[in-house]
């Protein structure tokens, strides 16, 4: 992230988890089909933010991609992103998909961090089993070491989604439901259609992704100076990392070329303010859910 982390950081890093640091409430949450609406100030800061990194930064920054996040799990450790507990609360869909009750589940959570996602999941439902990677070998060293780690419970892998086949460490078509959480957006927009193909050759037909990421105007994406643009709500973060903020078409698009089928797509916007710092964050995710074929066409 930048250089330190500010309060204002560490109440947008809270709000990821859906929960509110001290000091702060959610003033509203609404879901639905259209994005935030710019006040005049922020759509003209916007505007004017035309030029982009150059092109030999964007390949550097794309040859040091693992690195970079390497790097960011070295100087955080386990401590940087709180455990998500909001995920079986928010995707229904982790307990729904069971046909009868103490149903064995497999799930993929693709992107898996250092387990703030996995642990928290496999606490709360002794049926599940998980196949989870990341991009960073330090992370899923991290996840090795934690006390929780059970290989009977699941199997952590480093991968490159991008690019490393998913059928190397798990069966085809055997998972139930894949969670791909907080995770598209770091990757270059031109590679997202292979992780989405990955994904989909481990997901049982008829079984779902569930997507959560930034949305188009999230106040993250609004505090990107003009010198940190990629593309097109394209970003990189100063340690090198980057963030992409999605449209609920652009979204679509991707996973309807990959042959998926769309269940519920929608942004979430959230207000949250902090009274003692006079602070307003505007939040806009995605939330949404794919789903794979009962026969494919």
């Amino acid at each position: 992230m930048n250089e330190s982390i500010s309060m204002e950081d560490n109440l947008l890093v809270a709000q990821l988890d859906g929960k509110s640091p001290a000091n702060s409430t959610v003033a509203f949450q609404l879901t639905g089909h259209r994005a935030r609406t710019l006040s005049r100030e922020e759509a003209e800061k916007l505007a004017k933010e035309q030029v982009l990194v150059s092109d030999f930064k964007q390949l550097k920054l794309e040859i040091d991609a693992q690195k970079n996040w390497d790097l960011f799990y070295k100087r955080n450790s386990t401590r940087f992103f709180k455990d998500r507990h909001w995920t079986t609360r928010e995707f229904e869909e982790l307990k729904a998909c069971r046909e009868f009750e103490h149903q064995k589940l497999t799930i993929l959570e693709a992107g898996c961090g250092v387990g703030n996602c996995l642990f928290p999941l496999l606490e709360e439902d002794s049926d599940t089993f998980a196949y989870a990677c990341d991009f960073s070998p330090r992370a899923v060293e991290y996840v090795k070491q934690n006390p929780l780690y059970d290989t009977q419970r699941c199997k952590v892998f480093q991968c490159d989604l991008t690019n490393d086949n998913l059928l190397e460490n798990m069966p085809p078509n055997s998972v139930d439901v894949v969670m791909l959480i907080f995770v598209l957006s770091a990757i270059h927009p031109e590679k997202m259609r292979l992780v989405l193909s990955n994904i989909y050759n481990v997901l049982k037909p008829g079984k779902c992704v569930l997507f959560r990421d930034y949305g188009l105007y999230d106040h993250a994406m609004l505090r990107f100076k003009s010198a940190n643009k990629l593309g097109e709500n394209f970003y990189v973060r100063q340690d090198g990392t980057r963030s992409y903020f999605f449209t609920d078409e652009f979204l679509a698009q991707l996973f309807l070329s990959v042959g998926y089928e769309e269940v519920i797509n929608e942004y979430v916007l959230r207000e949250t303010v902090n009274k003692k710092e006079g602070l307003c964050v505007p939040r806009v995710f995605l939330q949404s859910k794919f789903r794979k074929p009962e026969r494919e066409t």
